[in-house]
């Protein structure tokens, strides 16, 4: 029997994706994040130091937070106040190293960057639109530090996305919603850069096992996937050829 996707997507399609920028006030970099039903508020704050392992180098920093409001889930979901969850801590460390892929620390001197990750409605996918978001805000950021002339250079060295695929009656799915999500007997998430180079891939079968040929399937999925996030961020980017520095960074000094 082949799985029949809920809102009739085909097995390779993404939900409809969005990029609200300047969704708050204060943030340098703000953007509401919608992939379908998933909405991820993901804000950016530049601070000027860095913690002590790097103070002195002259290199900068990127760290996450992430979080889900009460009312994000059918059921609400207990704030986490005194101690973070598992899951939370998890997702939060994914996004930071996801993003700290796309920054050259040392143009960007000793300042920290922190993205900010708050789900306001879930429908599976909260990490991956958390990463994919993130990075739009983490350029708008980086826009208006150039444009107050705080950096001399843009620090903006690569493009990172990430997206969730599945194995579904023993196929494979691009972009899962909660239904699916829940169904699904694989659950892959993976993100990438600008050329399609894996920097993370958190995967499990829930019960059994996959093979090699499902996994080839399930990373084509998802590098087709990756290849139309890139595309949706850098149309959200009006200033993307003055950020955009490529893989030299800090050599064209």
């Amino acid at each position: 029997m082949v799985w029949q996707r809920p809102d009739e997507r085909q097995p390779y399609q993404l939900r409809p994706v969005s990029f609200h920028k300047g969704f708050t006030r204060f943030a340098p970099g703000s953007v509401l994040t919608r992939c379908g039903d998933t909405q991820v508020l993901c804000t950016v704050s530049v601070t000027e130091g860095v913690p002590k392992f790097l103070a002195g180098t002259g290199k900068g920093w990127l760290t996450s937070e992430y979080r889900m409001l009460p009312s994000a889930t059918q059921k609400r979901h207990e704030r986490e106040l005194l101690k973070l969850s598992g899951r939370t801590q998890e997702i939060q460390r994914l996004i930071g190293r996801s993003l700290r892929a796309a920054i050259d620390f040392e143009v960007l001197g000793e300042r920290t960057l922190t993205v900010d990750a708050d789900v306001l409605q879930a429908d599976a996918g909260t990490r991956t639109a958390a990463i994919t978001g993130g990075f739009v805000a983490l350029a708008s950021a980086i826009s208006q530090l150039l444009q107050q002339g705080i950096l001399e250079r843009s620090p903006l060295c690569g493009q990172v996305a990430a997206i969730s695929v599945g194995l579904l009656q023993g196929e494979p799915y691009l972009d899962l919603n909660y239904i699916e999500d829940v169904a699904a007997t694989v659950d892959l998430n993976v993100v990438m850069n600008q050329h399609l180079g894996i920097i993370e891939i958190q995967g499990t079968a829930e019960e059994g096992s996959f093979s090699r040929t499902q996994l080839n399937q399930l990373l084509d999925f998802a590098e087709k996937g990756i290849q139309q996030l890139l595309i949706a961020q850098r149309e959200a980017i009006v200033d993307w050829e003055t950020l955009y520095v490529g893989d030299q960074g800090s050599r064209e000094a």
